[in-house]
């Protein structure tokens, strides 16, 4: 499946989602964002998924907002603005909620809402020349929107640096933080990402998205209340098949069916 400004292949159990507007450093438009949920929202009920892979086409992941795009804002009311603006959090909120393993493939640069889109997913690795930044404040707005998603995934204090100078920031200083989680030369990206598909080949599907769910619920809630979704999460996927299966195939000592 493809359009204008995404395409979407499978192989193997792992789908691929490629932002496809490599004329504009893969920025973001409306179409764009509305495809980007809507192709994540499919991709969460799709059983034989296993994995998605979100790359950019051309030389860089994704550059924030298209300029076009912006320009268009300048006449939006405040009450379009804010429809505006909801329609880009429900679009990352399905690729944050998705209950796939998401890998970000960043190159080139991740910039505004680029960066966001890879704070997003749930392991991202970056070629050693990519560039990032939270760039909104250097054109007088803030970086709002990806705000509830890049505070959970590098904290508070890194947000406050990065957000406030806009300043870019190298690969190295990415990982640091923990909006990446690994570096490698350009050349070998692919067989890195290659090398996580193939450790989450190895794990139960069921148990990576109740993982992801078990996530965003204790991060959200008190101890009381993690206390006891922590151990009904636990005994609920003890008692799946796919819990069974996993703890009789390692007494057994072979290997559990869910593998690949």
């Amino acid at each position: 499946m493809s359009s204008d400004v995404l395409s979407l292949s499978h192989e193997n159990g792992v789908a691929h989602v490629t932002l496809a507007r490599p004329d504009v450093r893969n920025a973001f438009n409306a179409e764009l964002i509305a495809r980007l949920r809507a192709v994540f929202e499919q991709l969460a009920h799709d059983a034989g998924v296993r994995a998605v892979l979100l790359s950019g086409e051309g030389p860089v992941f994704c550059g924030g907002a298209d300029v076009n795009w912006m320009r268009s804002a300048l006449d939006l009311s405040y009450d379009e603005n804010v429809a505006d603006a909801e329609a880009m959090s429900d679009m990352f909120r399905a690729i944050d909620r998705c209950p796939k393993p998401v890998i970000a493939r960043v190159h080139g640069a991740a910039l505004g809402g680029g960066a966001g889109l890879v704070a997003v997913c749930d392991i991202a690795v970056a070629s050693e020349e990519t560039f990032f930044g939270f760039t909104e404040v250097k054109l007088g707005i803030i970086p709002a929107v990806i705000s509830p998603f890049v505070l959970a995934k590098i904290g508070a204090s890194h947000a406050r640096a990065l957000f406030l100078t806009g300043e870019r920031f190298n690969a190295v200083r990415a990982r640091e933080i923990g909006l990446i989680h690994a570096i490698v030369p350009f050349t070998d990206l692919d067989a890195a990402v290659g090398s996580l598909i193939a450790e989450l080949r190895s794990a139960g599907p069921s148990a990576v998205s109740a993982i992801k769910a078990l996530i965003a619920d204790v991060r959200a809630a008190s101890y009381d209340a993690s206390r006891n979704l922590t151990a009904q999460a636990i005994a609920k996927q003890r008692t799946s098949d796919e819990g069974q299966e996993g703890l009789r195939a390692f007494l057994e000592r072979r290997r559990a069916s869910f593998t690949e």
